[in-house]
């Protein structure tokens, strides 16, 4: 445990600004279905590098759909974090972004976006925000994989993570639709719009390109006790994959978890 959650005294402090950042990690994590990952922010468990394609264990380092749920009453908040990465057809801010959220009467709505220019990117998310407490999602990028993420606040403002939710999540397994390719911010992919929409939490499992009803990771989905699974593999998959294991891997799920 971070030495900043059990004491604010030793956050780190920026002189230039008088902020003090706190590691992101101690604040609650949604989008993680196993904590025995490689990397914070990897998809799959460790053990899974074995088991898996390899095209489906680089795709589960990208952080697609896991956030981080914390509130403060700052009255602005910056953000510095790791990895720089664009593709041609997606803009960069869904690939290598972060993404605001602040709950605001009775729904989530949109608040800043973090732009990744460089290998370690540094954003003012807002400023002048009037003193009070609120609650914030911050999403991690769709198509990159990320180490660090810090948060930072002015001298005497507070930063505490959400209470974590208890609702069973939503768990998607799909392609690039259900990564987020091509949103043009981590929070556009679809499943955090539901994930919002319902206010419950879900688990992105979406591997560009692979999402094809593979038996290991069908076994890895057994060990999640979700809500619902959602299945969006078709596009990945044809006529003979979806014979060969569409329906033995529905079959599975459902009698694993009725």
């Amino acid at each position: 445990m971070k030495i900043e959650k059990l004491d604010p005294n030793m956050a780190i402090k920026d002189p230039e600004r008088d902020l003090y950042w706190y590691d992101a990690k101690s604040l609650t994590v949604e989008g993680k279905g196993w904590d025995d990952t490689e990397e914070f922010f990897d998809r799959l468990p460790a053990r899974s590098k074995e088991v898996v394609r390899d095209e489906v264990w680089t795709l589960s380092k990208h952080s697609a759909g896991i956030s981080l749920h914390f509130s403060t009453d700052a009255t602005s908040l910056a953000v510095r974090w790791d990895g720089c990465k664009a593709m041609h057809h997606m803009p960069a801010t869904g690939v290598s972004g972060l993404d605001l959220y602040v709950w605001h009467g009775k729904k989530w709505r949109w608040l800043a976006v973090g732009i990744a220019i460089k290998q370690i990117n540094e954003n003012q998310l807002f400023i002048d925000l009037p003193a009070k407490e609120r609650k914030f999602i911050l999403y991690m990028p769709l198509y990159n994989s990320i180490h660090t993420v810090e948060l930072g606040v002015p001298g005497g403002a507070t930063i505490k993570a959400s209470p974590p939710r208890r609702k069973k999540p939503i768990v998607f397994y799909g392609t690039s639709i259900t990564q987020g390719g091509c949103a043009s911010r981590p929070g556009m992919c679809y499943t955090g719009i539901i994930g919002r929409a319902l206010n419950r939490p879900t688990i992105n499992l979406g591997f560009s390109g692979n999402g094809r009803m593979d038996p290991e990771v069908v076994d890895l989905l057994c060990e999640l006790d979700p809500a619902a699974y959602v299945l969006d593999t078709l596009p990945n998959m044809n006529a003979d994959t979806v014979r060969q294991f569409t329906e033995d891997g529905v079959r599975k799920l459902l009698a694993t978890r009725p």
